[in-house]
């Protein structure tokens, strides 16, 4: 079993593979405490005009979605629409 510290994850690209688009970089992880596992990996939305007018959605994938880890590239079997959808915000956190 292969071993990735969250640094190496960080620099990887997710691509989904289902449609080829490049999702983005992986921002974050969502880890469960109680049993330590890891549960999701998050990459952030867009920002819409210079993050004035705040980001996209973010992507949540679930882990079990998670088809290969390479060395540059993380694929994914991913349906944004079913995704997990995270609360919009504008400058200064502000909630839309």
């Amino acid at each position: 079993m292969g071993r990735c510290r969250f640094q190496e994850l960080r620099r990887k690209e997710v691509i989904n593979q289902r449609n080829g688009f490049r999702i983005g970089f992986v921002d974050d992880l969502e880890i469960n405490t109680e049993s330590a596992d890891l549960r999701a990996l998050i990459i952030f939305g867009r920002c819409r005009f210079f993050g004035i007018f705040g980001r996209e959605d973010d992507f949540v994938i679930p882990w079990q979605n998670i088809k290969l880890i390479g060395e540059d590239t993380i694929l994914v079997d991913f349906c944004a629409s079913k995704g997990e959808k995270r609360e919009k915000r504008g400058f200064f956190g502000k909630k839309f």
